[in-house]
Formats: C-alpha cells, sequence, structure tokens
C-alpha cells in the first residue's frame, strides 16, 4: 500500500524525496549527524576564547566586545550559508563552509593585535557554525513526518552538546601541556576532514531553474512573516541563556580564580546529564512534535528552566556549584532545541528551508553576542548577582513571546511537509493515515 501527496521540484542541492524507511536512516543522515559531533568535539576555538583573549593581555571589558565580534560573525555566517544552502546546494555548502573553517581558524589563532584579533574573530565567528542551516535543512528535506524529524533533530542536538561538552573537557585538560593555539589548530584540521568527506559521502547536489525561481520568492516573503520573526525572537531569549554556559560561565569562573580545567568539569557534567536524559526526552519529545499543536508552550517552558538554572550560575562560587548549574541546563537545552526545530519546519517553505534555517541560526549568533556582553555590563554593575537577575529575566521574556508567537501560528496556515514531497511507503514502515505515529531513529548507535 502506498500514499502519495502533491510533488514539488526537488531543492537545489538535496536528493529527491523519497521513501525514507522509519529505522533505517540514510547515509548522508549518519554523515552529518557524525560530523556535527566531530567539529562540537573539536571546537575548542569559542568555549576557550576567554582564555585565549585574557592570555593575550585583554581585559574583562575587552574580552566581552571581542566575543561579540565573533558573534557578529556567526550571525552574519547563518544568513549567507542559510541563502547559500537553498542557492548553491547542500553538498556544495557545507564543503566551502568547512574547507573556509578549516582556513580561517589558524587565524585568529596568529593574531595578537586588537584590530587583527577582531577581524580574525568576525571570519571565524563566520565559519564557526556553518554546519548547522545546512545540516537543519537536510533534516527537513529527507524526513517529511513530524515525529520522525523531530527524533532525528533531538539525536542532532545531543551529538551537540555532548560534542560541545566533549570539547570543554578535552580542552581543559590539553590547554595546559598543549596551549589554547594548538587546541584553535585542532578545531581547524577537523573541519577539514569533514568538510573533505562531506564531498566524498554526501550525494551531489541537485539544482532546478523551477526551484530556484521559487524559492526566490520565499526570500521576499519571509521577512513579512511574522510567525519567523517571533520564533526568532523567542529562541534569542531562550538560547541567550544557552550560549551564557559557553560565553558567561567561564566569564564568571575567571573572575572566581578558577582555571581552565576547572570549566572544563563545568562541561564534564553537562555532557553526563545529556547522556542520561536525551533517550528519554527524545522518545517523548518526539510523540510531542507528532501532535498538530505546534510545541510553543514547551518553547516557553525551556526558556524559564534555561533563565533559572543559568541563573544559579551567577550565584556561584566553587567549581561544583558550577558544574551543577551546567547539568540542570540540560533539560531546558533538550527541549528548546527540538521545540524551536519542529516550529520553524512547520512554517518554513519547503524551497526556503535553507534561508529560515539560517535565519534561526542567527538567534544563536545573536545569544553569542549578547551572553558574554549582557554579562560583562552585569558584572560590572552589580557582580555575579546582577548575573544571576538579568539571566532570569531574560529567560522570562523568552516564555512571554512564546504566547504572540502561539497566537500568530494559530492565526496563519501551516505548512504541511508531507503536502510539498512525493512519498510512496508501505505500511511496514510508514503508519497509515489516521494511525498514530511512533517516534524512531536508530537509538543504538549512540
Amino acid at each position: 500500500m502506498s500514499h502519495a501527496a502533491a510533488s514539488s521540484p526537488p531543492h537545489p542541492g538535496s536528493a529527491a524525496p523519497g521513501p525514507v524507511p522509519s529505522r533505517n536512516w540514510p547515509a548522508a543522515i549518519w554523515t552529518l549527524l557524525l560530523g556535527t559531533f566531530a567539529v562540537r568535539a573539536a571546537g575548542f576555538t569559542y568555549p576557550f576564547l576567554p582564555y585565549h583573549l585574557s592570555e593575550l593581555g585583554f581585559g574583562t571589558a575587552a574580552v566581552g566586545q571581542l566575543l561579540a565580534v565573533f558573534g557578529a560573525g556567526w550571525l552574519t555566517g547563518s544568513l549567507l550559508v542559510g541563502w547559500c544552502a537553498d542557492r548553491f546546494g547542500r553538498r556544495t555548502t557545507l564543503v566551502t563552509a568547512m574547507l573556509a573553517a578549516a582556513a580561517t581558524l589558524p587565524l585568529l589563532a596568529r593574531a595578537h593585535t586588537p584590530e587583527a584579533v577582531a577581524a580574525t574573530a568576525f571570519l571565524a565567528g563566520a565559519v564557526y557554525d556553518a554546519s548547522r542551516p545546512v545540516v537543519s535543512a537536510t533534516i527537513a528535506d529527507v524526513f517529511p513526518e513530524d515525529s520522525v524529524r523531530a527524533s532525528v533533530n533531538g539525536w542532532r542536538h545531543f551529538a551537540v552538546n555532548v560534542g560541545a561538552a566533549a570539547a570543554g573537557t578535552a580542552g581543559g585538560l590539553l590547554a595546559g601541556p598543549l596551549g589554547i593555539t594548538a587546541l584553535i589548530w585542532i578545531n581547524a584540521a577537523v573541519c577539514g576532514v569533514f568538510g573533505t568527506l562531506a564531498w566524498v559521502l554526501l550525494p551531489p547536489d541537485r539544482r532546478t531553474t523551477t526551484a530556484r525561481s521559487t524559492s526566490t520568492r520565499y526570500y521576499r516573503s519571509a521577512l513579512g512573516d511574522a510567525r519567523l520573526w517571533l520564533l526568532l525572537a523567542a529562541s534569542l531569549a531562550a538560547l541567550t541563556c544557552v550560549a551564557c554556559l559557553f560565553s558567561t560561565l567561564p566569564m564568571l569562573m575567571t573572575s572566581r580564580g578558577l582555571s581552565p580545567a576547572d570549566y572544563g568539569l563545568t562541561q564534564t557534567a553537562n555532557a553526563a546529564v545529556v547522556l542520561v536524559l536525551s533517550p528519554l526526552l527524545n522518545r517523548r519529545l518526539a510523540a510531542l512534535a507528532s501532535r498538530p499543536v505546534p510545541m510553543t508552550g514547551h518553547l516557553a517552558v525551556s526558556s524559564i528552566l534555561l533563565g533559572t538554572s543559568m541563573g544559579a550560575a551567577g550565584l556561584a562560587s566553587t567549581t561544583w556549584q558550577y558544574s551543577l548549574a551546567a547539568a540542570l541546563t540540560v533539560p531546558g537545552e533538550i527541549i528548546a532545541f527540538v521545540a524551536a526545530a519542529d516550529i520553524l519546519n512547520r512554517i518554513s517553505p519547503p524551497n526556503a528551508r535553507g534561508l529560515y534555517a539560517g535565519a534561526w541560526g542567527t538567534t544563536m549568533a545573536g545569544a553569542i553576542i549578547l551572553a558574554p556582553s549582557l554579562a560583562a555590563w552585569s558584572l560590572s554593575l552589580g557582580g555575579p548577582a546582577a548575573v544571576a537577575a538579568a539571566t532570569l529575566a531574560v529567560g522570562a521574556l523568552g516564555a512571554l513571546l512564546c504566547w504572540p508567537l502561539a497566537r500568530s501560528i494559530n492565526s496563519q496556515p501551516i505548512q504541511a511537509p508531507t503536502a510539498q514531497v512525493t512519498c510512496v511507503a508501505d505500511t511496514s514502515t510508514h503508519p497509515a493515515p489516521g494511525a498514530p505515529v511512533r517516534p524512531t531513529g536508530r537509538r543504538s548507535r549512540w
């Protein structure tokens, strides 16, 4: 038995839509997930940049400003990469971005003057998270079912979170004997390897004139999509609290005289909780994503959880207290990323998924700008206690923004993913219409 929906031209740079066995993800998806983990596990540049800048003699205010410059590059890169993914293809964009990262990150490691550090920090920020929009768009291309897509996105966040925690742990151990400059070079090398493997293992890009012109229409309509703007605002607030884990936390720990190795222990605690909670929460969140109601309420809850947990870091003073705060962020992180991805995929036009994913990627970039700036301002204003109050307030703001977001989504039609691709399947791997959708995915591989 099979079912088919109205077809549309394939996305440029993606394989033609087809049946996706619910328990057998395509090799391209495994390549992207494992590559995501690898570049995050070696992603020493951003979390250890505050220590690198301190070693160069920059003060707290200057460090905050340079981290904001890094975030500005991140924001610019997210939009550019998202646009390129739709315009030139997923594989071409990913390979180019990763090879650019391999060439750019060493420039930051070699820079010493304020001007050179600022310029290279911007360039490094532009390519540091360049894979995210491409991976997001590819997942949306391959998996039309909301529940399966949510499950894959949950495991993608698992790869990101565990990888980032591994970077903190390994970086804390290696910073002493190798130096942070060497860590940045390692980061660049792994990006280069990922780019090379992506070129070899991912399917060739497929471009069509129709898809390109259709995407152009969506570029214009995205600017007038109130749902997108509200999602960006709510996500920015929630993710600012997430970014505190990688910017505010080391700033707070540095102010207490704690070392990079101590910061690495907080990331180990974060990773341990991710390993325990991800299998439990991903299954439940995938089931919630199969419902017709977007996960705006869950995004609001996650924002409150993140504001509370990272706000508690402002009241900490010892390594184990900072580690506890890092561990408490995990439930909010998992829920926030899966809920935001669910909402984004529901409102994204099929031929502009890269653009919408890139636009959402700017929220993480914006958070990278806001978190250290907010921390530096709060520390100068009232010390760690002010940091705690400011972080909690940002989390509450994100929750409040989810209310107009939900109203906006309810007042406008949701893009049904399965209405835009041809999907032929049998009942052995896909449920019949009206049957419950079970979250799936090879969790045993993790």
